[in-house]
């Protein structure tokens, strides 16, 4: 009896340690010292990793070009932060490929040294943002979690977890962490039609937004900086070109006369944005002989 009873304490212990093994664990801590920007990504078994980001793309604040208000505000921001004065979790918004992206990875790139500290979480993943934080808190660096082409459906529940975050005690109490986020809907939330209904009129006259509306802006009233970024225009566009050009070695007259090759590839892709600038320049400066 006793053998019978000690094999099922032994059989017991094993099934434990393998239902164990199996639940998802508190987040470890990283080699810091492996990378400055970082990936959060959940496992198949439900485990959270930071993985280390080991190449990142070098993006200098003085190749954006045309964007001078945007890269002030994004800029003093972010020295404000890395420097321990107080500083606003930010959302960058407006027109694709017009920098939103280049210019958060261009700040790391300036201020990397100066302990600043990257991590990209994806939106489905934003609820473990507390584990993140417990992780960071006690690290001298300053580290921005980074929520890149950020948006949210109707119904969809993620952003609930996103305004807690922004608005609670979890990141507003840790002075070593702000949210970056970049999106192409300045209220994350797609805007209908039908949310006009929502509108109401008081006695004088004045128009008030309804339920449905004050929700929507109430996710981006969260963030303490907004940045806004617009199309560019002809000229702005080329002006872009002739930057990246120069960047990869272009001599200056083939630069100037790239000109035309670039309208027609802007006119091709229906769009004049920096990211469109910067492909046309690296097919361009590719085929310039060595």
């Amino acid at each position: 009896m006793t053998g019978n009873l000690e094999r099922l304490i032994e059989r017991a212990e094993q099934l434990m340690s393998r239902i164990e093994a199996a639940l998802p664990g508190p987040l470890a801590s990283p080699d810091w010292s492996a990378a400055v920007a970082w990936r959060y990504r959940k496992r198949a078994s439900g485990h959270g990793v930071l993985e280390p980001v080991r190449q990142v793309a070098v993006m200098r604040l003085q190749d954006l070009k045309e964007i001078d208000a945007q890269k002030d505000k994004v800029q003093r921001n972010t020295e404000q932060f890395v420097h321990g004065r107080s500083a606003n979790n930010m959302l960058l918004t407006g027109a694709r490929g017009t920098g939103k992206s280049s210019l958060i990875r261009a700040c790391l790139h300036a201020y990397a040294a100066d302990g600043l500290r990257l991590i990209e979480v994806d939106k489905g993943d934003l609820t473990d943002l507390p584990d993140i934080v417990e992780v960071v808190a006690e690290r001298p660096e300053k580290f921005i979690i980074y929520c890149d082409d950020l948006s949210f459906e109707e119904g969809e529940g993620g952003y609930k977890a996103l305004k807690s975050i922004l608005d609670g005690s979890v990141a507003a109490s840790t002075p070593n962490v702000l949210v970056y986020a970049t999106s192409n809907r300045r209220h994350l939330l797609p805007e209908q039609m039908k949310d006009n209904l929502s509108y109401s009129t008081s006695a004088d006259g004045e128009i008030h937004p309804g339920e449905v509306v004050e929700e929507k802006i109430s996710l981006s009233e969260r963030f303490g900086l907004w940045v806004s970024f617009y199309p560019f225009s002809q000229e702005e566009y080329l002006a872009i070109v002739a930057q990246w050009l120069s960047a990869m070695g272009v001599a200056q007259s083939a630069i100037e006369a790239a000109r035309p090759e670039a309208l027609v590839w802007a006119l091709e892709r229906g769009s004049r944005s920096g990211r469109v600038a910067w492909q046309f320049a690296r097919d361009y400066a590719g085929r310039q002989p060595g």
